[in-house]
């Protein structure tokens, strides 16, 4: 038989214990639950009824006003369809007459006397009725518990019984022929490519089975005839890795030299027959450059060799190689599916793009340098527009100057900013540090902003913290960043707002940070807003920068030894900060 149909039938014996018991246990929860709701359904309501009926009469006079008669009705009415009890219907009709006597203007106090006794009487007659009623039903309704649970206990035992016997049994028709099965798969991760494996029974393992001894004799007659294609491979790879330009090192997990291109060699300055074979410690005693790349201390980073009679740059990747692992030690507490081979070191040649990024960096040097001279005058030109002793402007006219003074400024600003970038990429970052206080570099940002926070009526709140050391900084260039901090904040803050300057001591360092209330920055742009030529995206409200004031504000304090980051959420506004290191004595 096949596993298929050992499965169905398994299952569908399982299906119908299951669903006999379920059928079972339905029914008599059924019969529980009827028991139940003619328990509490017509004759609690009855009782209710009474209950509101006898409430009016003991609330009211005699002979009943109009609104307490149509209560009273309402009940008796509800009442009088909901006779379900033996002398209930001949109590509930005496109970009619004695209310339409209540209800008698003519009727003197000892009529309306009887009649109220009398309607209490068979508000009494009622209650007794249901009351009686509700414990026979209630005696009936735990009699079928009982029964019930009985039932179920035997069908839930038999239930069980079949089940156990099933789950002890049947698993053993599965887990049998896998374990088989799993026994010789681990004889084949140990290379015994001369396991079999063989069942009596004709179904689906048996034809597992039977392709698992196929697959076994095809490993064996690889394992026997596939070295020669193994060599060819590895020489057709090893003559690319020669062919290529960059420098390439092979190394495996014995820390033992794989393969070394010529490229490599020419480089790292090593003769034709000297390393292949070789430990790598037999070569790094003697060659500093060899040692620097395989301790993974130049990964990443560009660095300067010289080569081919000339300086050239150079980039480190490093690759790990990853293989499985076809024979792990079984005494290990952790057996891994892959083990490392070794490492791959790749030397690529970055020399022309240094070059290149070099002739940007000089040409946007140039270029802004040259742009000042004209900016300048574009600005004092205008300036002498706006002056009144030249002559009078309309108002159209002032606004062209104004707009003409703005975007000369800005274009002024970002001049400076390339010129400032091009001291950061060239490496050529002039700091001149002096002792100073925090005091003064505020003062001096404050002040070179005062204009601009006047013009849109924000108020620059500034605090200092009284355990705030000295400084050993370039006053100039971290002035610098807290102008454009400022400025930033200045620009992105509603009218008649306010900014938060705060300096305070955190560990070793001083923290200076520009607080503004404005819309605020998505966390998407937050990672992104130091890097060159980065902008927020803006509703067309705010003129956007060059994209540089950032980047350059982080170069200068990183090259202080301070890092600068940024705080911000969206409708609440923005914390930009930098820290920078105590004065050393």
């Amino acid at each position: 038989m096949k596993v298929k149909n050992k499965l169905r039938l398994g299952f569908g014996f399982l299906f119908v214990v299951v669903l006999f018991f379920g059928l079972v246990s339905l029914f008599y929860i059924n019969e529980i639950s009827n028991s139940a709701k003619v328990i509490l359904k017509d004759n609690y309501e009855s009782l209710n009824f009474t209950r509101d009926m006898r409430t009016i009469l003991d609330e009211q006079d005699f002979p009943l006003n109009a609104q307490a008669a149509n209560q009273f009705n309402t009940q008796l009415v509800k009442e009088e369809h909901n006779i379900t009890e033996v002398g209930e219907r001949l109590a509930v009709g005496n109970l009619r007459e004695a209310f339409n006597q209540l209800q008698n203007k003519t009727a003197n106090g000892a009529q309306l006397k009887l009649a109220e006794r009398n309607a209490r009487k068979y508000l009494r007659t009622i209650d007794v009725v249901n009351m009686r009623a509700i414990v026979i039903k209630n005696d009936k309704a735990h009699e079928s518990v009982k029964d019930a649970s009985l039932y179920l206990g035997l069908a839930g035992t038999l239930t069980f019984l079949i089940l156990f016997s099933f789950s002890v049994n049947f698993p053993s028709i599965i887990s049998n022929p896998l374990n088989s099965l799993l026994d010789g798969i681990r004889e084949i991760a140990n290379k015994n490519y001369s396991q079999r494996i063989h069942f009596d029974q004709s179904d689906e393992f048996a034809e597992v089975a039977n392709a698992f001894n196929d697959m076994a004799s095809r490993l064996d007659d690889w394992e026997n005839s596939n070295l020669s294609k193994i060599l060819s491979e590895k020489q057709r790879i090893e003559t690319i890795i020669e062919q290529m330009h960059d420098a390439i090192i092979g190394i495996n997990e014995k820390q033992e030299i794989l393969f070394i291109n010529t490229a490599a060699k020419s480089i790292l300055g090593l003769n034709d027959d000297q390393p292949k074979g070789k430990l790598v410690t037999a070569i790094t005693k003697n060659n500093d450059l060899f040692k620097s790349i395989t301790e993974d201390k130049k990964t990443g980073e560009p660095f300067k060799i010289y080569a081919d009679g000339k300086d050239s740059h150079f980039q480190l990747e490093t690759r790990e190689i990853v293989i499985p692992d076809l024979s792990p030690d079984r005494s290990s507490p952790v057996i891994t599916a892959q083990r490392s081979a070794g490492k791959v070191y790749i030397l690529r040649n970055i020399t022309e793009f240094k070059e290149l990024d070099e002739a940007k960096t000089n040409f946007i040097a140039t270029i802004s340098h040259e742009l000042k001279t004209p900016i300048a005058a574009i600005k004092m030109s205008a300036k002498l527009l706006a002056d009144n002793r030249v002559g009078e402007l309309n108002n159209e006219q002032s606004e062209l100057v104004q707009h003409i003074t703005g975007d000369a400024e800005r274009l002024l600003k970002i001049t400076y900013e390339l010129l400032d970038l091009s001291q950061v990429e060239t490496g050529n970052i002039q700091l001149n540090f002096v002792p100073t206080h925090a005091e003064q570099i505020l003062e001096y940002a404050i002040k070179a902003v005062k204009f601009e926070a006047d013009q849109k009526d924000i108020v620059i709140e500034q605090k200092v913290a009284d355990n705030a050391p000295q400084l050993h900084v370039d006053v100039e260039k971290t002035a610098w960043v807290m102008i454009n901090l400022l400025s930033n904040a200045l620009r992105y803050s509603h009218a008649k707002s306010k900014i938060l300057v705060n300096v305070g001591v955190k560990a070793n360092v001083v923290e200076f940070s520009v607080q503004d209330f404005g819309k605020g920055i998505d966390a998407q742009y937050q990672q992104r807003l130091f890097d060159r030529y980065f902008q927020v995206p803006t509703d067309g409200q705010n003129k956007s920068g060059s994209g540089l004031g950032l980047a350059i504000s982080k170069e200068f304090i990183t090259a202080q030894g301070g890092d600068i980051g940024v705080e911000s959420e969206i409708g609440v506004g923005s914390r930009f900060y930098f820290h920078l290191p105590f004065a050393t004595s």
